[in-house]
């Protein structure tokens, strides 16, 4: 079975620079789906149903606080592995993203290298250097 990984942010440079950083996972089967807004994610997640989501947090029409809690909270779907991607460090956003069902808090600028290892980590991937 194919796994899958969401990225989604409102911003195009880290769209791309999610979708470079990750491309090694194409070599190994991994297929990359992109969303923009939170209603957009939130409906490909529904319909792909992937392994791993990045998330922003400040996005429009939905943000990602929304997206997880919805995704993790009410559609039950606790396989879906969702990383929070936010330029808040503050210690309040990472106790939001936590009550909301997040797995993993990750402040930007991130190191692309980290985002890799643990995607490869996440997805139980064995990827040799």
């Amino acid at each position: 079975m194919t796994k899958k990984v969401l990225i989604v942010d409102d911003e195009p440079n880290i769209l791309i620079l999610m979708e470079q950083v990750l491309e090694q996972l194409e070599d190994e089967g991994v297929e990359l789906l992109t969303a923009t807004n939170g209603e957009e994610a939130l409906e490909t997640i529904q319909t792909e149903k992937p392994d791993l989501v990045f998330l922003d947090v400040m996005m429009p029409k939905m943000n990602g606080f929304d997206v997880c809690n919805t995704v993790k909270k009410e559609l039950q779907m606790q396989d879906v592995y969702i990383i929070m991607l936010t330029a808040k460090g503050q210690e309040f956003d990472k106790q939001k993203g936590n009550e909301v069902g997040a797995d993993l808090y990750m402040t930007k600028p991130f190191r692309p290298k980290t985002v890799l290892e643990k995607s490869i980590e996440v997805l139980g991937l064995s990827i040799s250097d």
